[in-house]
């Protein structure tokens, strides 16, 4: 199809109706929005200029293909934004993060990956809106898988707001969600309702951070977040951060835990996300003693096998020398070093001088560390 589809098309009943079949395909929410981005690339640049990337390169090797969706999929007038619940039932997940015999995994890895749910819905709807239309379309679907600043789509077409904490925010949905986008072609009608932001003077987010990663606020220094430490970060973890990051081996939702608009977040219905192989309550020993191939068989499909054997049990280790001082972890973690990297070495090591050492559990985060 051309950039300019049939003008017999009634838009606006077609835009009505993708928020009917996303609806069905389990979104929470559809927003549309235009491609200016203008605004948000002037602070993307700001933050890749202060280095708050860290190691993610691609952040930056991408150009304006993130900030100029014409750039990224040529011909594109519009941006469809969804956004699907993800927090699961019941979790006692407050419970683990004060137990540091526990470990604790972000919320949004406890069930199966969204990637592939979510772009595969996203698809569908796709196909939907060409069906519709009766001719091939210019499309193309993204979750988290391309140069997008999803974010900010997301805040311009309704979704949300952008928080401090740079998370999106929905005042009647919180910010447990996942979000995804189509660029499409089709002019369809923007949507107008815009949340304005309401964080007025709340800082909780900001305090509340255990390695104070927000220099300022609706700003991330990456490099200080834990989930940036546990996840994108391929080799050691500073040791500065270690202690703060007590058990919290992959990921952390501090940040979404303290946010008073999270009162209204919803369970979610997807049965994907909700917590499998017991991850939501197992302790750091149970997870440290997994060989390789338990790693791989029981991250199947999880967002955790992202990260590989070596940077799960480099994180583990950390875990384990936050936690209380046992044999049984002296003795595990004993056992491991003969048959790890020199990476994962070093934090086992760190954790069997402070397993040996509780003494050494005292230091927190200095005001000389922060410049760093």
């Amino acid at each position: 199809m051309t950039d300019n589809p049939a003008s017999s098309l009634d838009f606006h009943a077609l835009a009505q109706q993708v928020k009917v079949w996303g609806r069905e395909l389990g979104f929470q929410q559809i927003g549309i929005t235009d491609t200016d981005l203008s605004k948000h690339e002037h602070y993307l640049q700001q933050w890749l200029q202060a280095g708050y990337h860290g190691d993610m390169t691609w952040m930056a090797t991408h150009g304006t293909k993130r900030s100029r969706p014409q750039t990224l999929l040529p011909g594109t007038l519009r941006v469809i934004s969804a956004r699907m619940d993800y927090l699961p039932e019941d979790t006692q997940q407050i419970k683990i993060l004060k137990d540091s015999r526990k470990a604790y995994i972000s919320r949004y890895a406890l069930g199966r990956d969204y990637h592939k749910l979510i772009r595969k819905r996203l698809s569908r709807l796709a196909q939907q809106l060409e069906a519709a239309v009766g001719a091939s379309l210019n499309q193309r679907a993204f979750v988290d898988s391309a140069p997008v600043l999803e974010r900010a789509l997301a805040e311009k077409s309704g979704l949300g707001w952008v928080g401090k904490h740079t998370l999106v925010i929905n005042s009647q949905a919180g910010s447990w969600f996942f979000l995804g986008e189509i660029y499409t072609n089709l002019p369809l009608p923007l949507d107008t309702s815009e949340q304005h932001n309401q964080c007025g003077d709340c800082s909780a987010c900001l305090k509340v951070c255990p390695t104070d990663a927000f220099p300022a606020p609706y700003q991330l220094d990456a490099r200080r977040c834990i989930s940036y430490l546990t996840i994108e970060n391929k080799g050691s973890i500073p040791e500065i951060f270690r202690q703060p990051m007590g058990n919290r081996v992959f990921g952390c939702d501090d940040c979404q835990v303290i946010c008073p608009w999270n009162k209204f977040a919803k369970p979610t219905a997807e049965g994907d996300f909700k917590p499998r192989h017991n991850l939501d309550d197992v302790d750091l020993l149970d997870l440290f003693t997994w060989s390789e191939a338990e790693f791989l068989e029981r991250t199947a499909g999880s967002a955790i096998r992202r990260i590989g054997y070596e940077r799960w049990l480099r994180n583990l280790a950390v875990g384990l020398g936050n936690a209380p001082a046992s044999p049984a972890i002296i003795e595990a973690l004993e056992l491991k070093k003969s048959a790890v990297s020199l990476m994962v070495l070093e934090h086992i090591e760190w954790a069997l001088d402070r397993q040996r050492n509780p003494r050494r559990r005292r230091r927190k985060i200095k005001a000389a560390d922060k410049s760093r």
